[in-house]
């Protein structure tokens, strides 16, 4: 897949942004990688790099502060929604994350504003369940210590 613009669309707040400045580093069928500025400036973090699992529906970025230093992992539950025509593909946040700090410990958010998504009917119930088993899957990995099968793509590329 070779896509020429990338979105990302949040539900809640409602919003869809053109990532214009993000920077595709490799894109296959399976795979985009991206390396980025912030869209809006941090004292935490300023740049990072971001790995889309296409079939898995899961996004891994990696967080930098201006110094270089990691700040942490953040992983999204996503879904995707290719536009063949316009050859744009735009990535679906669907709230629940996984975060990763450099010293191991792990932190699931927004599980709140998951269920106020299904309660408003922004998702469906089938979605919700979609997103609590890639949840699960996810927190697996990240428990019996594979989670260097996911961020592979990045530290190939040194990002």
């Amino acid at each position: 897949m070779n896509v020429q613009k990338f979105y990302r669309r949040r539900l809640i707040p409602d919003e869809c942004i053109l990532l214009k400045d993000d920077i595709i580093v490799k894109s296959t069928d399976e795979v985009i990688v991206t390396s980025w500025k912030t869209l809006n400036p941090k004292t935490a973090f300023s740049y990072g790099a971001s790995c889309f699992f296409l079939k898995e529906g899961i996004k891994v970025s990696k967080f930098y502060r201006a110094d270089g230093q990691l700040y942490h992992w953040y992983c999204d539950i996503v879904d995707y929604d290719y536009n063949e025509a316009e050859n744009t593909l735009t990535a679906i946040d669907l709230l629940a994350d996984v975060i990763i700090h450099p010293d191991g410990f792990v932190k699931v958010v927004d599980l709140d504003e998951l269920v106020e998504a299904l309660d408003k009917n922004l998702i469906s119930a089938d979605t919700m369940k979609s997103v609590l088993l890639r949840v699960n899957k996810l927190l697996t990995i990240i428990y019996e210590g594979r989670f260097a099968e996911l961020t592979a793509e990045m530290d190939n590329l040194n990002l």
